[in-house]
């Protein structure tokens, strides 16, 4: 079972999220927090495999939340679950360590469908997420690929998972072996300097890296 943590100001969702996930056959809510604040102090007392998290949050905001979250417990899931869907918050969240961007209209299956692929190591967003995600990376300047690190191969897979693919898909587009893209994303990590997924795909939606 995938231990999750709600962060959401709304009662009634933070109860329908907490009811799904535990009438699911994969996760279970193990804990919900009303504010930001009230959840780094939670997490720190008994720490989930994955956190779905509300942007729009009084006090701090979500977005900042993650970027604490993140730099304390760099391997925790992190799961953007929100109604905003403008460029801005999406990059923000991202950069902040977010693992995936998820819209609150997601159908249910789907969102636990989400959280799995996110503790297996990939990036699920909402399909207008994942648009506006490469609709923005194509936009950027290509000046900085020319002097990218990666290989065609790793600019690829990459590419893959800025689009939102885990392991096993970003494996099957590519023709090659889930274990042979385990030992790319190592070389990602170790060429660009990073330490996780969400770092990679931030870095590679700063500096154009995967083009």
């Amino acid at each position: 079972m995938i231990r999750v943590a709600l962060v959401e100001d709304r009662r009634e969702i933070r109860e329908g999220l907490a009811a799904l996930l535990n009438a699911s056959r994969a996760c279970r809510a193990i804990a919900s927090f009303g504010s930001m604040e009230e959840a780094i102090v939670g997490i720190g007392r008994d720490v989930p495999d994955a956190v779905l998290v509300d942007i729009g949050l009084p006090g701090m905001s979500g977005i900042d939340g993650i970027r604490a979250i993140h730099r304390d417990y760099p391997k925790l899931v992190l799961l953007v679950l929100t109604i905003y869907e403008d460029d801005d918050r999406i990059f923000a969240a991202l950069c902040a360590g977010a693992s995936g961007y998820l819209l609150k209209k997601t159908p249910p299956a789907r969102l636990i469908e989400s959280i799995e692929e996110a503790v297996q190591g990939g990036a699920p967003m909402s399909p207008e997420i994942a648009r506006r995600v490469v609709d923005f990376f194509r936009a950027r300047p290509r000046t900085e690929s020319a002097t990218s690190p990666l290989s065609p191969q790793e600019k690829r897979l990459l590419q893959l998972l800025v689009e939102g693919h885990h392991y096993k898909t970003a494996a099957a587009e590519m023709g090659i072996s889930v274990n042979t893209v385990s030992f790319h994303l190592r070389r990602i990590y170790e060429k660009l300097q990073v330490h996780s997924k969400s770092e990679a795909v931030a870095k590679a939606l700063r500096d154009g890296l995967a083009r």
